[in-house]
């Protein structure tokens, strides 16, 4: 039998030459050196004598890459299949091939179709974010590597990393995302199990979220709140600064609507302007919500328009009626504006860490809840919440109620906007003035 000392020992002659192990096993000895091993077996009948096996050679590699070991753990291997009836060098030949389709399934691969499947029910914002988020923390550690061969504390590793910056929240929606991959690599068949599955239960607890701030917050009394609502919008619009952003600001607290929905809003989603009942049919896809929410059929939010939202939209027509989004963005008209661009309103304003665009909706729920309240009307709390959009604890419930207390609703929006705009001036009032400050001067 060889022995590794014995094999060193072994030079290259003139012609190849065979060395011996046991059970089969030999080293084919090249005349260069080069120590190969092989091992002959019998298999089948043979093509030329049917009425004798067939003679074949199976390989297991060079030594030294392929130790003694391990070549007598191959051939002891290939014994084995041999025993149950299979050709080793049959099956030698399929591991390969599954090891290679393995090798080219890797993770980004992978996930490049799953997303491709995804992103057809998402919102266009919401798959650029999740791709974003894969390119930046997940593919430049393990997009190259055979799905197959990625483990669960490999992935451990990534989401600690991500948490160790302070963005526990993203590192529970890669887990998510991962998740999702692996499950449609399962349904494939590419991969067997889900890693990512179950680290959601030892990554970090998720931060409590934090309210934005609203201009109502630590007023107690009705009229404080009221107050200080309509002197925060007077000085925004005292602001110099271009008159849609000024309108943006206003038509938002009257609609109570996420920033994001007003600043994708298009003309084509308006309906009625001319009419008594006008109202903003904000599509289903555009919602904040889950999947289920996005794709819910009639799940578009209806926004019933005050007198004083449809003056807005009448004085914007001129501007930006030509557009498909109502507040196209400065540089890029086919973008829509920036929610920072109101943010930095309210900061110039003075309202720095006061309050935000989504402020408006806390002042919206809590001012009218307590007017309804004072009014004996405290059942309309349902209906400020649909004003809302807030996505209920009964789906089937919320499908049902989209279009709901449409009248009720109405007259609500026209009081909210008589109590916030009352003795403002029209907004046509702010076309064509100043833009900004001169650069020398008192300024404000």
């Amino acid at each position: 039998m060889l022995s590794d000392a014995k094999i060193k020992a072994l030079k290259g002659k003139a012609a190849s030459y065979r060395v011996s192990d046991a059970g089969s096993l030999y080293l084919q000895v090249s005349p260069s050196g080069g120590r190969h091993w092989r091992m002959n077996y019998s298999y089948g009948r043979s093509a030329k004598d049917p009425t004798k096996p067939a003679q074949k050679t199976l390989s297991f590699g060079s030594y030294p890459a392929v130790t003694l070991v391990e070549a007598r753990k191959r051939r002891d291997d290939a014994k084995a299949q041999l025993a149950a009836g299979n050709d080793p060098a049959i099956e030698k030949k399929a591991a390969h091939g599954e090891r290679s389709e393995a090798n080219a399934n890797t993770l980004r691969l992978v996930s490049e179709r799953w997303f491709a499947l995804k992103k057809k029910t998402w919102v266009a914002k919401h798959a650029e974010k999740v791709w974003a988020s894969l390119v930046e923390n997940i593919f430049p550690e393990i997009g190259d590597l055979p799905i197959t061969s990625i483990k669960a504390p490999r992935l451990l590793s990534i989401l600690n990393a991500v948490e160790a910056r302070g963005a526990v929240e993203t590192a529970h929606r890669l887990r998510q995302r991962l998740s999702g991959i692996f499950s449609y690599a399962i349904a494939a068949g590419i991969a067997e199990n889900d890693p990512a599955a179950s680290l959601g239960k030892v990554l970090s607890t998720k931060p409590r979220v934090k309210p934005q701030p609203s201009i109502i917050d630590g007023i107690r009394d009705q009229p404080g709140r009221i107050e200080a609502t309509r002197a925060m919008l007077g000085k925004c619009e005292a602001e110099r600064c271009r008159a849609t952003t000024k309108l943006a600001l206003r038509l938002l607290a009257l609609t109570a609507v996420r920033p994001g929905e007003l600043g994708g809003a298009r003309w084509a989603e308006f309906e009625g302007l001319d009419g008594k009942e006008p109202v903003w049919r904000i599509p289903a896809a555009r919602m904040k919500g889950d999947e289920d929410r996005k794709l819910e059929v009639d799940g578009d939010h209806l926004v019933p328009l005050a007198p004083q939202a449809v003056a807005i939209l009448q004085v914007l027509k001129p501007l930006t009626g030509d557009l498909v989004l109502v507040f196209p963005s400065e540089r890029h008209l086919h973008k829509p504006m920036s929610e920072n661009t109101l943010r930095q309103l309210l900061i110039r304003a003075g309202y720095y860490q006061r309050h935000v665009p989504h402020g408006f909706r806390a002042a919206f729920s809590t001012i009218m809840n307590e007017r309804l309240k004072e009014q004996g009307r405290g059942d309309d709390r349902a209906v400020v919440d649909l004003m809302l959009a807030h996505v209920p604890s009964n789906k089937v419930e919320g499908a049902y109620n989209r279009a709901a207390y449409m009248p009720r609703r109405r007259e609500i929006a026209e009081e909210w906007a008589d109590l916030l705009l009352e003795g403002f001036v029209p907004p046509q009032d702010h076309l064509g003035q100043p833009m900004r400050y001169a650069a020398t001067g008192a300024g404000r």
